[in-house]
């Protein structure tokens, strides 16, 4: 189904985009629309079709530390979190991390998306989020009874149904979904008035990226490649591993992208492009790609000993992460409850494995509860921190980078009415470091901080393409992060004390009796804290002064016709699972492309 090297090696096509995952399959699928133009796709994974390991709902995490599916990223050891070096995994073959992710379909607020705008990039705005996701959108609602035994209102919201992406709610979903919910509404978050059309502010049932038709999930490489795969203009070569991009001239003084050079089996080829090459390898391997062509800082080439072609110091800056940590309760063992606990028996678990192919079970479940909430619903000190945050911006705001200031002052108001802090519910134990006990059931609560002000980089360390850059998120160096969490998390616990989940519950199992103090829950959030995996921004789509890599039509500055789609140009990270924001920035960007926009 994808091509040979011999199809690539020799030829010219009038699109590279470099990278198979979520963004570079749409945009490569969007453009070879036209059968006037050629499009070619490299991919550094395999394709993995067919394979149900991928394909298989609920079957969270289990790709990580797999070759075949995932890149084995870490971080720089962190001095904050007790030197740890944190995992960065990221899908690997086609789909990208379309394929590991957890399958959740999050839009973020309509202002999150306005503030790209805000930031100096016309036509990034919700309105066109809107427009553009709804190409992808294939939602299929569930039966009205099950709309009705579920709470499932539709009637105000508005999701694309012609899309490629299948999108629908998990065949599976237990009663005991519905007393978290109503748990969460009690504590103060009231429902969400239409969370996928911008007002997510509140309690609400998401659904997945799942195919209730085969109960399977639906990913780039089902919406994008597969029904596309014999266009005659759409080639793509998987196990295709991007080294650089070469200019035409190396007197020009404009960087005009000529070809990509890539490994494949052992050897190095390049390939040339017509039009325009596109990059779309994710926020972590974009920047260094830049750098092994050239283009960034040109003290950080200096160090690589790589010319300077395009000095653009913003690659590689302005990184921002979104960071959880797991709280768990023990269910009463008398409370009906179908978790995921379940599966840690063997027995069970074959059994449950059975029933997937006939389409119930437990493997047709999904995450699908998630609360967002402003700081001062969840924290009585909400108006203290606010005030600090913002004496100390104003006290340090001569001393930022270009642009940072801007974006602090965006994110003050985030702080003060966004809805930054996510409370997503798990139907099982997934939290640390006090293990189940055998045999029980849980609840457990990813606490997830998204509006982050602590800033990292990623830069090449090495001319050699197969070795990872220094990925350094400088977790906690703003210490708004660390204090808006430990309030996030006493909000969580304190969920036990309310019905139904106070009657459900038996005890806490993390953080455990022994955390206590504010003191006590930093020292277990710095021990135990994971990436959500949604890093963004390394390329950020800003002006060139503001530290800016690619301007609003996505093209790098400094260059003619090289241009980059994926989440590394998001400027200022949004509170939302990225997944759907990846697929609309690769609509929205293919449309530039062709000089729709």
């Amino acid at each position: 189904m994808s091509a040979t090297i011999d199809d690539v090696k020799g030829k010219s096509f009038d699109y590279i985009v470099c990278g198979g995952g979520t963004a570079g399959l749409t945009v490569a699928a969007r453009l070879s629309e036209d059968p006037a133009i050629t499009v070619l796709l490299l991919e550094a994974g395999n394709a993995n079709i067919g394979d149900m390991a991928i394909l298989r709902p609920a079957s969270y995490g289990s790709h990580f530390g797999k070759a075949a599916y995932a890149w084995d990223h870490h971080t720089v050891r962190q001095k904050s979190t007790g030197d740890t070096a944190h995992s960065w995994a990221r899908g690997k073959g086609l789909g990208g991390s379309s394929g590991i992710n957890f399958l959740c379909w999050i839009k973020p607020p309509a202002e999150d998306i306005d503030d790209i705008e805000r930031l100096g990039n016309p036509g990034w705005n919700w309105k066109n989020y809107e427009k553009f996701i709804h190409r992808t959108e294939g939602f299929i609602p569930p039966p009205k009874d099950v709309q009705l035994s579920k709470g499932l209102k539709f009637d105000t919201w508005n999701l694309g149904t012609e899309g490629p992406l299948t999108l629908a709610y998990p065949y599976t979903i237990d009663d005991g979904e519905l007393k978290v919910q109503e748990t969460l509404i009690n504590a103060g978050i009231p429902p969400a008035p239409r969370p996928l059309n911008g007002q997510t502010h509140g309690t609400y049932f998401a659904p997945c990226t799942y195919d209730p038709k085969t109960h399977t999930r639906s990913y780039a490489t089902t919406a994008f490649y597969l029904p596309n795969k014999d266009r005659p203009n759409f080639t793509v070569l998987v196990a295709a591993h991007v080294r650089r991009v070469l200019p035409a001239s190396e007197d020009d003084s404009e960087f005009t992208a000529e070809s990509v050079e890539f490994d494949h089996g052992g050897e190095t080829y390049t390939v040339r492009a017509n039009k325009e090459i596109i990059l779309s390898t994710g926020t972590l391997k974009t920047p260094q790609i830049l750098e092994l062509s050239g283009i960034g800082n040109p003290n950080i080439l200096r160090n690589l000993g790589i010319p300077t072609k395009v000095a653009l110091p913003g690659v590689g800056t302005n990184v921002q992460e979104h960071m959880i940590v797991g709280v768990s309760f023990e269910l009463r063992d008398d409370v009906p409850f179908d978790t995921l606990d379940l599966l840690a028996d063997p027995a069970t678990a074959a059994k449950h494995l059975e029933l997937h192919t006939g389409g119930t079970g437990l493997f047709t479940t999904g995450i699908i509860g998630f609360s967002f909430a402003r700081l001062d619903q969840i924290s009585p000190r909400a108006g203290e921190i606010i005030k600090d945050a913002e004496e100390k911006i104003a006290k340090n705001a001569n001393s930022y980078p270009p642009g940072l200031l801007e974006q602090y002052k965006i994110s003050l108001e985030r702080l003060k009415n966004g809805v930054g802090q996510e409370f997503i519910s798990f139907p099982g134990c997934n939290s640390a470091p006090n293990p189940p006990e055998k045999g029980k059931r849980y609840v457990s609560f990813y606490v997830a901080m998204n509006h982050t002000f602590s800033r990292g980089t990623i830069h090449a360390t090495s001319k050699d393409p197969s070795v990872d850059p220094a990925f350094d998120p400088r977790y906690f160096d703003e210490e708004v992060d660390l204090q808006v969490w430990v309030e996030m998390v006493k909000f969580t616990r304190r969920l036990r004390e309310i019905s139904p989940l106070k009657e459900m519950t038996a005890k806490e199992l993390n953080p455990g009796p022994d955390v206590q103090t504010d003191e006590q829950i930093v020292d277990w959030i710095k021990k135990i804290m994971s990436t959500t995996w949604h890093t963004a921004s390394s390329c950020s789509m800003l002006p060139k002064a503001n530290g800016g890599v690619v301007d609003p039509k996505l093209q790098v500055y400094g260059t003619k016709n090289l241009r980059i789609a994926d989440l590394s140009v998001l400027p200022l990270h949004v509170a939302a699972h990225p997944q759907a924001t990846v697929y609309a920035i690769a609509e929205q960007a293919a449309d530039i492309i062709k000089g729709k926009l």
